[in-house]
């Protein structure tokens, strides 16, 4: 197995918990960023889930991100890493997917953790009840509101703001301030 491209667009941004050789902005065509998974392990339970980032299916979507190099030698590792934390619940699906490097150069093959609409984590919700959930959630890694807060804040750091993320860090804010 030759290097790895792992693509990074939630708290992979600001937590990879792997060693990387390169990180490069990168896009992911047909994709979006959308708080479209209850989370019951990690930021929520299953009494009370939170809710995760995922990539889900959108034509004409652009999802922003970074793609990150790891070497040949830490690409198995990785992969099980990646495969204990992402796929706890079988919600996601690991895939391979075409990106685009910032200055155009395309890679093929990185891989993508996207949402699997059929799993019962799935879901779709207004912006408003995602911040409801987001602000009183708190699972094995910490309250939703830190997951949310990190991964807006790396988007910024990045030149890559994503509006729905800074929506919803107003709005929670508004909602745990009372």
């Amino acid at each position: 197995m030759g290097d790895l491209w792992v693509f990074g667009y939630g708290s992979l941004l600001w937590n990879p918990g792997f060693a990387v050789l390169e990180r490069r902005v990168a896009r992911l065509h047909g994709w979006q960023r959308s708080f479209c998974m209850s989370s019951i392990h990690h930021r929520g339970t299953p009494e009370a889930p939170g809710l995760v980032l995922a990539l889900d299916r959108a034509d004409h979507a652009v999802c922003h991100g970074l793609a990150f190099r790891v070497a040949a030698g830490q690409a198995e590792a990785t992969l099980a890493y990646l495969r204990a934390r992402e796929l706890v619940s079988s919600a996601y699906l690991e895939t391979r997917q075409p990106l685009e490097l910032e200055d155009g150069t395309p890679l093929e093959g990185a891989l993508a953790y996207v949402v699997d609409r059929a799993h019962a984590q799935y879901c779709t919700l207004p912006l408003d009840q995602q911040a409801r959930i987001i602000a009183r959630a708190v699972g094995g890694r910490g309250p939703n509101d830190e997951y949310l807060e990190n991964t807006a804040t790396q988007l910024h750091a990045l030149g890559l703001p994503d509006p729905d993320l800074d929506w919803l860090v107003a709005r929670v804010r508004q909602i745990k301030a009372g």
